[in-house]
């Protein structure tokens, strides 16, 4: 027993010896990456998850929403008293409103006492007491009505044919959606006293809506209960909110980011495993000599694995769990309260997904190694009986990961990508090599070219790997790049933050020209038409094409523009204008109707029917914030028609009086001012790009540790030839020059090939993984190069003199 205990003792010994001395550390190194990253990415994922449905919900103020142009149906508020749904229900409409001096047409909202059922309403009374709930009676006013009505808290206002007293100010609505055709300044008052204001009559244009929390059954239940009309409509948290493509996409970074992470260090993992079964076969081999049995040597190479994964378990754990915090921190304010605990599933998720890649990666060629013969002391070229059922281990992670990700085709368009281009990146690099050593080149030029293509299958090998490194690097941070560029699309700088609408045409002229006067950035002005569409070359619209359903073009009115020509940040994908009988759309819409240019198209506006043809298809950024429509028409089609007038235009903080003065000469004009949005969308993106910066950055630094990985081996097998060269007269100096050569042939020919395969990946990736227009990086063909070279002569001076060491030895 005690004999045992000593041997088990003795073996503890020699393997952390052996990892300490041998070349074992960048395995603990990889699987420490590999634990750290699939522990915050899980933990930080159900964290994001909240976000996303918070963020949604919150739009919404509530879990669904049913919104219709008609009443609520009774079926419906029926059966949300049976399945005990919380429920708030809101009437909006437009009417004036009056005070002793002034009027403005307003957008009345009447709500239930428990609105909103998520989210904050934020409302100021007399005396700056807050309040967040609506009763009856009581009458608030958007900040900027005062000033258009000349009217303080405790002043009456009359709305419709209401006379109701001021209770305070709106300070914030629950939500941040925003559509500038359906926001006019607003006052809110209690549901009950819809009825006295007499704004509602038959024919009037009105928003009905009911809100609903429940579980997902209750709600599908909901959904089902009653058929939908065209003015019929759900609203979920999945269309909420034009910021939850952010989070999605952000996500989608965070699982791409991981997956390069963990593939560049399982490769280092592979190649460290590799060279160490090389560096370690003689020892094998006279172990065995010496009498040691195939479980013995089992048994002293599990525990050094043993050990590798329980260190890097240790540490892989304990830095994911400070990255998921690193990563947490900007969405701090975003993030639910209190925090959901994430317990112990990322922990045993990090180390599973760990030991999995481990199996065939440290499995394969271990088994190789305890199968050398002891023959092999003596003839060091003599092969070992190996059986090829060890690559059965490549199963162990992959049958797990068809099952997880069987349906998510980025992940797949990554892996058979990186596999495809590896072996793309080694035949490249080996075919450019051959044909540099066919150039006339210095001495030792021609020394570092003849040893780079004297071992074809090794060379091909190293420098797709570090190509493929290369290329990976770029990947995570161009990928990175072009999310923020098109994120920024989603308030773009200097984009318009303020909207007026319903300028009358008869002070559409003295409008812009104030809005000039003051030099004010300023869109066009559009006349602002609504209806509806209703046939397409004859056939009823919502029938015309399996996906009609899936538009909000047929579901609504929508607003309709005229004018002489298609605005100037659209872009023409189809067609081209005409004067005449025309119509341009939008192309979303036109694909979802199956549109082609030259179709019929018939409208229905103010019970008028109009005919167009549609004459070009045009692309639109909605996100923007500049006036944009599905269908735009030429004036003859139109302009008989009677309309009101919309521009969008940026305001600056001395603009200030300009606002004073334009509410008060034009009481009927709508102004938004959407500043405030606008500043919590730029605060969510910068949120965000910290996130992703900061996995960015681990990404580089998995690169860097695979690159540095492979130099290190590359070196570490210089040696042998190294002692050859000086025993055949080569001086240090002409060493020197060819290392240099090697290494520098090595970063331009890497970084130029990964150049290329970054830019063709990216595309690939922001084409089929993120749905956005890939862009071309022409500073990447410089930059790569340059940065693999500082990389590579950074590590090679750090390892140079320990290179030459065995020419110190022959010179002693």
């Amino acid at each position: 027993m005690n004999s045992s205990k000593g041997l088990n003792k003795r073996l503890l010994s020699w393997s952390v010896e052996e990892i300490r001395h041998g070349q074992l550390w960048p395995v603990s190194m990889a699987l420490t990456l590999i634990i750290a990253c699939v522990f915050a990415l899980s933990a930080l994922a159900e964290r994001m998850e909240q976000v996303i449905v918070k963020q949604g919900k919150d739009a919404l103020t509530a879990d669904s929403v049913f919104v219709s142009a008609n009443p609520i149906p009774q079926a419906l508020l029926d059966l949300t008293r049976v399945e005990q749904l919380d429920s708030a229900q809101l009437t909006r409409f437009s009417t004036m409103a009056f005070s002793d001096s002034s009027m403005q047409l307003v957008t009345v909202k009447a709500l239930e006492s428990n609105y909103p059922l998520r989210g904050e309403m934020i409302l100021e009374g007399a005396g700056k007491v807050i309040r967040h709930h609506v009763e009856p009676g009581e009458l608030w006013l958007d900040e900027r009505i005062f000033a258009q009505l000349d009217v303080e808290i405790g002043d009456t206002v009359t709305i419709g044919d209401a006379n109701l007293t001021i209770t305070g100010r709106i300070v914030q609505e629950p939500g941040l959606s925003f559509n500038p055709f359906q926001q006019m300044p607003a006052v809110l008052i209690h549901k009950h006293d819809v009825a006295a204001t007499g704004a509602i009559q038959p024919g009037s244009r009105v928003s009905y809506r009911l809100f609903l929390n429940g579980d997902e059954t209750q709600l599908k239940a909901a959904q089902n209960s009653i058929e939908l009309t065209p003015s019929d409509r759900w609203r979920t948290k999945d269309s909420a909110s034009r910021t939850n493509d952010m989070f999605e996409r952000t996500k989608q970074y965070l699982s791409l980011t991981v997956a390069i992470v963990v593939i560049m260090a399982a490769t280092t993992l592979v190649l460290t495993c590799q060279h160490y079964v090389a560096s370690r076969r003689k020892t094998i081999a006279m172990l065995k000599s010496l009498g040691a049995n195939k479980p013995w040597i089992i048994k002293w190479l599990s525990i050094q694995v043993s050990l590798l994964v329980l260190i890097g378990a240790a540490l892989g754990i304990t830095i994911g769990i400070g990255l998921e915090f690193l990563l947490r921190i900007p969405l701090g304010e975003l993030l639910p309260s209190p925090l959901p605990s994430y317990g112990i599933e990322p922990a045993m998720l990090a180390i599973v997904s760990s030991i999995l890649i481990g199996v065939p990666a440290l499995g394969i060629p271990l088994l190789g190694l305890v199968n050398t013969s002891a023959i092999s002391v003596i003839q060091s070229s003599h092969r070992s009986n190996e059986s090829d059922k060890k690559y059965l281990l490549l199963l162990v992670p992959m049958i797990p990961m068809i099952l997880m990700y069987g349906d998510n085709m980025l992940v797949w368009i990554v892996l058979v990508g990186i596999v495809s281009l590896f072996l793309v990146l080694a035949i490249v690099s080996t075919v450019v090599l051959r044909l540099l050593g066919k150039l006339p080149t210095s001495t030792s030029m021609r020394l570092a070219l003849s040893r780079i293509n004297r071992t074809p299958l090794a060379t091909g090998i190293q420098f797709g790997c570090l190509a493929l490194s290369l290329m990976l690097l770029s990947i995570i941070w161009l990928v990175r790049s072009d999310l923020l560029s098109d994120w920024q699309q989603t308030l773009p700088e200097n984009a318009p933050n303020a909207f007026a609408l319903n300028i009358a045409s008869y002070e559409k002229d003295s409008y812009i020209m104030a809005l000039d006067a003051n030099d004010v950035e300023r869109t066009q002005a559009f006349p602002i038409i609504r209806g509806r569409l209703t046939t397409i070359n004859g056939v009823e619209a919502s029938e015309y094409s399996d996906t009609a359903n899936e538009t909000d073009a047929l579901r609504r009115e929508i607003n309709f523009t005229w004018g002489d020509s298609i605005p100037e940040y659209n872009e023409v994908l189809k067609g081209r204008w005409t004067r005449e009988q025309g119509v341009s759309v939008e192309s979303d819409v036109a694909e979802q109707l199956g549109l082609k240019i030259g179709d019929e198209l018939s409208f229905t506006i103010n019970s008028q029917s109009v005919s167009a043809n549609v004459n070009s298809i045009r692309k639109v950024e909605w996100r923007e914030m500049k006036p944009n429509f599905y269908f735009i028409f030429t004036p003859d089609v139109l302009r008989s028609i009677p309309s009101t007038w919309l521009v969008s235009f940026r305001l600056e903080d001395q603009h200030s009086q300009m606002l004073n003065e334009l509410s008060r000469n034009h009481p009927t004009v709508s102004l938004m001012d959407i500043r405030k949005m606008g500043s919590k969308i730029q605060e969510l993106l910068k949120q965000i790009v910290w996130s992703i910066t900061v996995l960015a950055a681990l990404g580089v630094v998995a690169g860097l540790l695979l690159i540095f990985t492979l130099l290190r081996l590359s070196l570490s097998q210089r040696q042998q030839e190294i002692r050859l060269y000086r025993t055949l007269g080569a001086s240090k100096k002409r060493i020197l020059n060819t290392i240099w050569c090697e290494y520098g042939l090595m970063a331009f020919v890497a970084g130029s090939i990964a150049s290329l395969a970054a830019e063709l990946s990216v595309a690939g990736v922001m084409s089929f993984g993120f749905e956005l227009e890939p862009s071309l990086h022409p500073m990447l063909w410089i930059a790569l190069p340059v940065v693999t070279f500082i990389t590579l002569a950074g590590v090679v001076s750090s390892l140079i003199q320990r290179l030459l060491a065995p020419v110190s030895k022959d010179l002693s």
